[in-house]
């Protein structure tokens, strides 16, 4: 049964599982017009490296005020940080069976410089979604959304979730770790992908 309320959602730098399985059958909407919020899937996402799970996060420049809402939250390419994430996900990903099918387009992505965080996340799930088979028009918001009339996860990093087991590089060093970033599922089930949020989704 479907939720009576649509799910409103925060607009993820390549955001979880968990948010991913949001936008198979449920109703959404992505909001990009609240405040930002620190330390939240805005601006990181969590990877399977070779000394366990890693946390990538883009910089952001330093804001005017107080409050900035999301969809004028600036970068900040003070240092590398594309070519630092980069080698982080060739390092953990590059034996995972199906990184080489997406690693020339991503490789792309990373070599573009956006000037709004808003803008480089969207081109980021625009990426994902097309590989998974999850449709890319998303549903956003125009103005700030009242949250009464939705189930609020804008808050939510989704994280100590227990889902099914699929196969990672380097479970056998660190167990099973349940969750990650959309990447890790992406990079090790390459096109069973879908299957196994359409599984999960509640």
């Amino acid at each position: 049964m479907q939720s009576i309320k649509p799910i409103l959602l925060p607009c993820p730098y390549f955001g979880s599982i968990e948010y991913f399985s949001n936008l198979i059958s449920n109703e959404y909407l992505i909001e990009v017009n609240d405040y930002f919020v620190k330390q939240s899937l805005r601006t990181r996402c969590k990877i399977y490296g070779a000394n366990g799970p890693l946390t990538l996060t883009v910089p952001k420049a330093r804001k005017n005020s107080s409050k900035t809402l999301f969809k004028d939250i600036k970068i900040n390419y003070d240092y590398h940080w594309q070519k630092e994430h980069w080698e982080s996900l060739t390092s953990a990903y590059r034996s995972s069976p199906f990184f080489e099918y997406f690693e020339d387009e991503l490789l792309t992505l990373f070599q573009k410089k956006h000037t709004f965080l808003k803008d480089l996340n969207l081109e980021m799930m625009t990426f994902i979604c097309s590989k998974i088979g999850i449709s890319t028009e998303f549903n956003l918001s125009d103005s700030y959304i009242d949250k009464s009339d939705y189930v609020d996860k804008r808050m939510h990093n989704f994280d100590h979730i227990e889902y099914p087991r699929y196969m990672q590089v380097f479970e056998n060093k660190f167990g099973f770790i349940s969750n990650l970033s959309i990447l890790d599922l992406l990079f090790n089930e390459g096109n069973n992908s879908k299957a196994y949020l359409e599984s999960i989704n509640r």
